[in-house]
């Protein structure tokens, strides 16, 4: 894994981390995917090994499952996922895996959220760029740092 492979988002929320991370976990389906699409299925099994299943679907009824697997978890401080592998530590074929990374740092009255995709490849960063990586994750941590700033 190289930083030239990553991309990523931050936001400074107006919230304790321990407030972004109950939104983050318990409200998953509110803010995954960037309105108008939804997120009707979050299947997650919180602990390394478990599940990190999801479902984003679009108005038009058009669906896209995510299967993968917990790397790491931190209670109110770290997330590490990838679609790599699923349960069982089973490697699942794909030219879109990365490891996903997102972190919950206090930062003055506030939480520093970071969502991170590291990529095998520069080819693999590039296509999730072009897939439009900076609108798409920055609206979804847009819609996080809203629904935990209004419900802390």
């Amino acid at each position: 894994m190289s930083d030239r492979f990553e991309l990523s988002v931050t936001r400074l929320i107006q919230a304790s981390p321990e407030a972004v991370w109950k939104i983050y976990v318990e409200r998953t389906g509110e803010w995954f995917c960037p309105r108008p699409w939804t997120t009707p299925v979050v299947d997650w099994d919180l602990r390394p090994g478990g599940r990190a299943n999801v479902e984003m679907r679009s108005p038009a009824g058009e669906r896209h499952a995510y299967s993968g697997v917990f790397l790491e978890v931190v209670p109110g401080r770290r997330l590490v996922s990838t679609g790599a592998l699923t349960e069982g530590w089973l490697p699942q074929a794909g030219e879109m895996n990365f490891v996903r990374i997102d972190t919950f740092e206090p930062e003055g009255e506030g939480t520093r959220y970071a969502a991170v995709a590291r990529h095998w490849d520069e080819k693999a960063m590039q296509a999730h760029r072009a897939m439009g990586f900076e609108q798409g994750w920055g609206a979804v941590a847009d819609q996080l740092a809203e629904l935990a700033e209004n419900n802390s």
